[in-house]
């Protein structure tokens, strides 16, 4: 067993910040095109439509994608497990986050049409 030292634990603490740092460039570079359509949505009622065609398209893809790489490793094509699973998550996610997306809608919608004039 190996003991502990001030040394030791400072160079943890810097793979940990490390690690840290590269998970949010890596956040951010996933984010850039999100911040592209949502900074077109105050442009008008087409905008808006365009970005949630885009968004349903998104998720239509990662799903197709999911399928298709479950499909493989069912049928013996593909041994990456870890991406199988990392692919359905993502769909799911996806899925979940257009749910949430569908549920607000709904809820202002209702909200604004409850509203007296």
């Amino acid at each position: 067993m190996t003991s502990i030292t001030p040394a030791s634990l400072l160079q943890m603490r810097t793979a940990i910040l490390q690690q840290n740092s590269a998970l949010q460039k890596a956040a951010q570079d996933a984010a850039q095109p999100i911040a592209g359509v949502a900074g077109t949505a105050g442009a008008g009622d087409a905008s808006f439509t365009g970005a949630m065609k885009n968004a349903l398209q998104s998720v239509n893809s990662l799903q197709s994608n999911a399928e298709t790489q479950t499909k493989a490793y069912e049928t013996g094509q593909t041994t990456d497990i870890a991406a199988v699973m990392l692919s359905r998550e993502q769909a799911s996610v996806g899925f979940q986050a257009t749910l949430q997306v569908r549920n607000k809608l709904l809820s202002a919608y209702k909200d604004i049409m409850s509203m007296p004039v």
